[in-house]
């Protein structure tokens, strides 16, 4: 049994009211850990704590190439127990242990990828048009940074955040989902490790409610950067506006999956599959919305329901395991919501829709693949994020149909288009009002590339140099060179 405690001004400590949540194995509801459930107060000890060592410049006046060199060490501690972490964020969220070997990788490419970027970033000479003068822009950190990270992806979200914030000199809080922080305490103490001075780095437990709320109202935070549900965000959003914080917010997606007649029928079918179903299609960029060609439609879709009823589920540490549970009775409970919302639209039943009865899983937060046919824009199945292993099917006619039925939704956070012609499928790309768009291919990300999305999906952007930059404040500093009185008020 692990038994977590928050990390705040550089100490391990209990809730201060004393509460504690359990954590449960959503593959058998398993108790796994213990750990503080925190208050408001909590979130203020992490607050000031944060703001202190912000303004005494503990972190903040050390030179970059001291602090690349810090966060260079969290990434390389990471890739050295990537086995421990990833049976640690398998345990927790249910994914297969493979993904999560993978999600490692990634994460310890995040940290060297901004521990790089550390001291690249000397300031801009900007020709001046005034004579016997200088001009130059310079970056500075932000200052005091609250970051909230989903249950999804915990150690993989909480490192887009944490290694541009840290790089940058910035302080910060970060609150992971009270239902996976297992991974996110362990990193923590690796924070504690590499030696990051007293309060630079705070860990704060519990709902969003309770300890996520005072990040987003304190005046004491200078930005909020959130990874979540859309709701959530418009809160934070109203909450931050108490003294106009900086902010980040990615706020999911309803993401097309374009498929033409032309399209690699296999790669097609094989990345459809993958596009909505891994991790259960708890992905914010998952291809929930598939648009399928008129003319190949009916062969795809029994190719495509065909494959889904093989999908393996199970165990994460099983090998054979290729997909895991939901996250939680509750979310398993809202994803099934949706499943009778689409029956009741009108869509029709492809597969699945119910859970699974093999005695091995009935434990275990489970629930079928499942895909509907039939669909059409204005269904709330097509229109809203389910988080699921949901998939809608539409079909189109021409490219246009394609390009007005993709962009049909509030959000804008990712999508993909599978076509031979690669002429056809770039002018596709630029008419799309995505943030990420694949062309024969889907999920792919990687530090260099920035993260985020258009409308409803948030604003700001993680990863790549553009992710760093987030996490700083521009200053123009000008120079006279040769100072002399003006003369305009001549009293």
């Amino acid at each position: 049994m692990i038994r977590g405690k928050m990390f705040i001004n550089g100490e391990w400590t209990e809730a201060k009211n004393g509460r504690v949540r359990e954590i449960i194995n959503p593959f058998n509801q398993e108790v796994i850990a213990t750990v503080p459930e925190g208050s408001a107060e909590d979130s203020q000890a992490a607050i000031a704590a944060a703001r202190a060592a912000f303004d005494e410049g503990v972190w903040s006046s050390a030179s970059a190439s001291e602090r690349g060199e810090r966060v260079r060490l969290i990434g390389q501690k990471i890739a050295n127990q990537n086995e421990e972490f990833a049976r640690l964020e398998s345990l927790d969220t249910g994914k297969t242990l493979e993904e999560s070997r993978t999600d490692m990788e990634d994460i310890a490419n995040v940290f060297f990828y901004f521990a790089g970027l550390a001291d690249k970033n000397g300031g801009e000479v900007i020709r001046s048009p005034l004579p016997n003068s200088t001009s130059i822009v310079v970056r500075e950190p932000v200052g005091v940074c609250g970051l909230i990270t989903p249950w999804n992806y915990p150690l993989l979200q909480a490192a887009w955040k944490l290694a541009p914030a840290l790089v940058a000199g910035n302080t910060l809080i970060l609150k992971p989902s009270e239902l996976t922080p297992l991974t996110t305490m362990k990193l923590f103490e690796l924070f504690e490790e590499v030696g990051l001075p007293t309060g630079v780095a705070n860990l704060v437990l519990g709902t969003g409610k309770e300890v996520g709320a005072p990040l987003s109202e304190s005046t004491d935070v200078d930005l909020i950067s959130f990874t979540g549900g859309i709701d959530t965000g418009k809160t934070i959003m109203q909450a931050a506006s108490g003294n106009v914080k900086k902010m980040a917010l990615e706020l999911g997606g309803k993401n097309p999956n374009i498929v033409f007649a032309d399209a690699d029928f296999e790669t097609a079918i094989d990345q459809a599959l993958n596009a909505v179903f891994f991790h259960a299609g708890q992905v914010c960029s998952a291809g929930s919305r598939l648009l399928v060609e008129e003319a190949i439609h009916d062969d795809f879709v029994e190719e495509l329901v065909k494959r889904t009823k093989r999908i393996k589920l199970g165990n994460g540490f099983d090998e054979k395991t290729e997909s895991g549970p939901l996250i939680s009775a509750t979310h398993r409970a809202k994803v099934e919501g949706y499943i009778k919302i689409g029956l009741d639209e009108g869509a029709t039943l492809a597969c699945g829709g119910k859970r699974p009865d093999a005695p091995e899983l009935q434990n275990g937060f489970f629930l079928e693949p499942t895909i509907f046919t039939n669909c059409h824009s204005n269904m709330r199945i097509v229109q809203e994020e389910v988080f699921g292993p949901v998939l809608t099917v539409e079909t189109f006619r021409t490219t246009e149909e394609a390009i007005a039925k993709a962009n049909d939704t509030i959000y804008g956070l990712a999508g993909a288009i599978f076509s031979n012609d690669i002429g056809k499928a770039e002018h596709i790309a630029s008419k799309l009002r995505l943030g990420t768009v694949w062309i024969n291919d889907f999920h792919p990300y990687f530090a260099q590339a920035p993260w985020g999305g258009y409308k409803q999906s948030g604003f700001g952007r993680e990863l790549g140099k553009i992710g760093l930059e987030e996490y700083t404040e521009t200053k123009h500093i000008f120079r006279n060179k040769q100072p002399q009185p003006i003369g305009w008020f001549r009293g």
